[in-house]
Order: structure tokens, then sequence, then C-alpha cells
């Protein structure tokens, strides 16, 4: 049995720094053998530690996604996403279209967007800027949404990856589980009977609130601007379709309760270049600030990669 012998007994500066140095790589070694770190010599990000935000969602700092990444802590981050919802990875520099559509591949198989532009590196990588040259515009700029919702099985998670960072145009993230468990009875009760139409690719009811599949907790299925009608009390003999004007109605109440009730639990995320984000799509609403889309003269030039992983499960009440 190893015994580590106090590094006041030796005699010499020089004999305790080599002292230290083993005992580093006996605590590197035991890591290696649980599985914590890679074999290969420890260099800067190779360990992750994570650390939550003031309110939801977390961040990672110093550990880099361009390395070969073991499976523990593949493992780790997939459990983490789940956890927290939204996971942002600082500093990670230039992530290349292949190396983000291989950190996707870890939550499950791409489902490319529809939109196509020239200058995108991968088919499954989805380039938005403010900048038509350069990406696709206004994109995230028609309200409160998780991406897909017009699909049967909306996309499981996203990745972001910011290319090419502005100095302004910050991400609006939503938490859809305090959002639903913040509203009054009354509003809560209405809104459990509601489900939305899609105005594409219409035929899809999704529920407003549903539990989410893999937690259980209650979350939401929205994209205000893009809502053709709501239904309520599906598949009763009650179901109706709303009107124009009532589905105007509600959809302010729900861009109110977004905007004014539950502002403090928004997070505005503020990129900051190399950032890489992962986030649990159907836990998770969104929007893009207003300035996202200001000229390059005024902020810089914007661009964001994004990728989607395709959906698993019909939503259910």
């Amino acid at each position: 049995m190893q015994q580590t012998v106090p590094l006041t007994t030796f005699a010499t500066p020089k004999i305790q720094s080599l002292a230290h140095r083993y005992v580093r790589n006996l605590r590197c070694l035991s890591a290696v053998r649980d599985g914590m770190l890679s074999s290969r010599p420890p260099t800067s990000g190779s360990e992750y530690h994570l650390q939550r935000l003031p309110v939801w969602g977390a961040e990672v700092l110093g550990f880099d996604l361009n390395r070969d990444i073991p499976d523990p802590i593949i493992r780790r981050i997939q459990q983490d996403v789940t956890e927290h919802r939204l996971v942002i990875f600082r500093d990670q520099g230039a992530v290349s279209g292949q190396r983000q559509v291989d950190i996707s591949g870890w939550f499950g198989s791409l489902e490319s967007t529809f939109y196509k532009h020239p200058k995108s590196p991968h088919p499954d990588i989805f380039r938005v800027s403010n900048s038509n040259l350069e990406g696709c515009t206004g994109v995230g700029r028609t309200g409160w949404h998780i991406d897909g919702s017009f699909m049967a099985k909306p996309f499981a998670y996203s990745t972001y990856h910011i290319v090419s960072c502005p100095t302004q145009g910050d991400t609006i993230f939503a938490p859809l589980t305090e959002i639903a468990e913040s509203l009054s009875s009354e509003r809560r009760e209405r809104w459990e009977r509601l489900h939305m139409l899609s105005d594409r690719r219409g035929g899809v009811a999704q529920p407003l609130i549903y539990p989410h599949p893999i937690t259980g907790k209650p979350t939401m299925c929205l994209h205000t601007g893009m809502t053709d009608a709501y239904v309520w009390d599906l598949d009763t003999p009650q179901e109706r379709v709303a009107g124009s004007a009532e589905t105007r109605q509600i959809l302010g109440e729900v861009d109110q309760v977004f905007r004014r009730e539950i502002a403090h639990l928004l997070y505005s995320h503020k990129w900051q270049p190399g950032d890489f984000i992962i986030s649990d799509n159907l836990a998770v609403a969104h929007e893009a600030s207003p300035q996202t889309q200001m000229t390059v003269s005024d902020v810089g030039l914007r661009i964001m990669h994004r990728t989607t992983i395709a959906g698993q499960y019909h939503l259910h009440k």
C-alpha cells in the first residue's frame, strides 16, 4: 500500500519540488484509472469543471471541445445538458463544421434545417448572420419559440457556435419548466387545454403545456410568431378551433408572460468569441434580440453555426 511522505521531511527546496511533482503524477494516474481523463499527458483544457449560472443553466470554463473527449466525459456532458438544459462552453476558439457535427452526434442523429447557405461549412450546419452574403438573416426574430415546433417530433437538442462575434446581439433563453410552474392556477388550467397549430406544414397539433418526455417536468411547445391557431380541448367532445381574434389574444397573453411576468427568469446570453452552447430544445425556448440584425458597420459581422438533433418523441399530454 502506497504511503505519502510528508513534504516537510525533505531537506531542500529541489527535493520538495520533485516530491510535489510525484504527488501530482499519482493523482493524474488515479484519474486515468477512474476514466476521468484521457491516457495521454494532461494539457490545458483537459479537465471538465461545470458551474451553475445564477438562476438556471450552467457554464464550463477551461475545457477544450476540440480535443478527443473520453466517453465518461461525454456521458457527463449529456447528463449535465439534461439537468441544466443550457450548457455554455467558453473560449472554444474556432470549432470546425465537422467537429460541431461530431459533437452534436453525442445527442442523436442530426436533422438539418431546410435553410441552406452557400457558405455553410457542412450540409447539417445552419449558418446565420447579419449579412446575407455570409449567412441567413432575420433568424430567430419571429417570437419566442422552440426549434421545429411545426414538426411531428420537434428537435431534441440544438448546438450553437459563434464564428464571428459582434459587439451586440444577445440570444435570450427562457426556462420552460419554471415558466409553466409560475403560472396562476387559473391560467395554468386554461393553457393546459390548448394545442397550437403551426402556420407551416400544417396538420400537427402540439400541446402548449406537456410533460418533458425525459424528465417528466412540465414544459411547453410554442412559436409565438408562427402559430396559425389554437385548439381547445383536443380530441374531446368540447374540441374547437380558436378564431383569429382569439388566437391573437392568446399569443399576446403568452408573449406578455415571457416579456413581463417572468422576465427575471430569462437568460440573455452575451456572446463572446469562441462560445459554444448545447441546449435541450424541448426544455428551453429562445428568441434573438433585435441587435442580432444590426448592420455590420454598427456592430461588426455576426456569424453563428447551429445544428439541430432529430426529435425522438411525439409530444403528448
